[in-house]
């Protein structure tokens, strides 16, 4: 914060880019399942960081305050976005009867069939199964992605997998 206070916040940004991308990302991603929209959305969050320095008070650790903007920046995209597909999409059925023809064994079908049922699992708990899971973030650091205790996490973890598992076994 010292180079936002010597006026310098182009190089602030520039380091908190190095740090922070591949979170801002992965948190973005989370919400929104698409990645050309992630990554708008990131874009998008480092614009607003860069333009709200000067004001960054630090009563919150500078992490919490980019990933509630994220997250805030991230569900704004949502609710802006329309349906993009469905099931009488004849793509969307094409896709789908290839992976009722796939052998037993495929990894590329069984990594669509579990990405279909993060998918479906409720928002909090898919946002922390992406994190922890595909974006190999820790307990502590999805907790403040999404500005929720350590112990919601592992709750929130341990419900998913258990759905995750049922969902599985039919």
């Amino acid at each position: 914060m010292e180079l936002v206070r010597a006026e310098r916040r182009d190089e602030a940004i520039a380091l908190i880019l190095g740090e922070f991308r591949r979170k801002v990302f992965g948190l973005a991603y989370s919400f929104l399942r698409n990645r050309e929209a992630a990554q708008d959305v990131a874009q998008d969050v480092f614009i607003k960081v860069w333009r709200a320095l000067p004001g960054f008070d630090g009563r919150a650790s500078l992490s919490t305050w980019i990933y509630t903007i994220t997250r805030n920046t991230s569900l704004s995209a949502l609710r802006a976005q329309r349906p993009q597909s469905s099931l009488s999409d004849p793509d969307v059925m094409a896709a789908v009867d290839a992976t009722d023809d796939a052998p037993p064994g495929d990894t590329v079908v069984e990594g669509a069939l579990l990405q279909r049922l993060v998918d479906q699992l409720p928002t909090k708990q898919r946002q922390v199964i992406m994190l922890f899971y595909m974006e190999e973030q820790s307990h502590e650091d999805v907790a403040a992605m999404l500005a929720m205790p350590v112990g919601t996490v592992k709750t929130l973890l341990h419900r998913a997998r258990a759905r995750l598992s049922a969902a599985a076994v039919k």
